[in-house]
């Protein structure tokens, strides 16, 4: 017998099942699939959230970092309780006290050069809430070289980004930045600061794309870079085109595996 909704699931999802891009065949796309987040802070937050609430059947999640007072302001995962514990141990717990159906895998590891492409494997698609550059480019070389979708999201002071890179379909993140800019040389969000309401505006709409992505419906940002000025509330789009001498997803690539970068976490 094939997979069917139960009478909860038909009561939890009702407002969403209502609609025709998910309906009943859509929501079994949504308890299938598997969505890794790199990084369970002021991004993976708001997504892991909403993907949880949609009903996706797997949640991965990759983080080594443990709470913080500082954090509280952009990463609504946690509360002031949860100072001191493991993010893996808090949002797991937080995650799966909204939705028990909801299956979360803990990677309680940095992602590096040796572990990225078999943590990334098992996946549909990874949602990159990383901070650093380093890190980005780690995700989305991965996400290149296993033919996943990468859904990307940076945010900073009062300004955020998203895209969506799946270099089966489009650029990938090497073909708009070929290469990372020398360490300490663009300023992080520990220097120079967030609006906390920012990575929840960004991170929701990472969690927006991956779940058109699972659904296949609507027009991913797939050659498309969003730019949100929250003091001005105006969005703007780039288009970005597939480098066709990207050294990582061209015809004819130079790079054939993973780089570490200095200062990844």
């Amino acid at each position: 017998m094939g997979e069917a909704i139960s009478r909860d699931e038909l009561s939890r999802y009702g407002r969403q099942l209502l609609m025709p891009e998910v309906g009943v065949q859509g929501q079994l796309r949504l308890k299938r699939a598997k969505v890794l987040l790199v990084g369970v802070g002021g991004l993976g937050s708001p997504a892991a959230l909403y993907l949880a609430a949609a009903g996706v059947g797997e949640i991965g999640l990759v983080d080594h970092d443990s709470v913080e007072l500082s954090n509280l302001h952009r990463q609504v995962l946690y509360t002031t309780s949860d100072i001191g514990r493991p993010k893996l141990a808090a949002a797991k717990e937080r995650i799966q006290a909204l939705n028990p159906e909801t299956r979360v895998v803990s990677h309680a590891q940095r992602l590096t050069k040796a572990n990225a492409l078999d943590i990334l494997r098992p996946y549909d698609l990874v949602l990159d809430g990383t901070d650093n550059f380093p890190a980005r480019y780690l995700v989305n070389d991965a996400a290149a070289l296993l033919g996943k979708p990468d859904v990307y999201g940076s945010v900073s002071r009062f300004e955020g980004q998203a895209s969506v890179f799946d270099a089966k379909r489009g650029p990938c993140y090497r073909c708009l930045f070929p290469e990372p800019p020398p360490p300490g040389s663009v300023p992080s969000c520990a220097d120079t600061g967030v609006a906390g309401v920012l990575p929840g505006l960004i991170g929701i709409l990472q969690a927006t794309e991956a779940l058109k992505l699972i659904l296949g419906q609507g027009k991913p940002l797939i050659g498309r870079l969003l730019l949100f000025d929250a003091l001005s509330a105006r969005f703007r789009e780039l288009r970005v085109r597939k480098n066709p001498r990207c050294v990582l997803c061209s015809a004819h690539p130079s790079q054939k595996g993973l780089v570490d970068y200095p200062g990844g976490r």
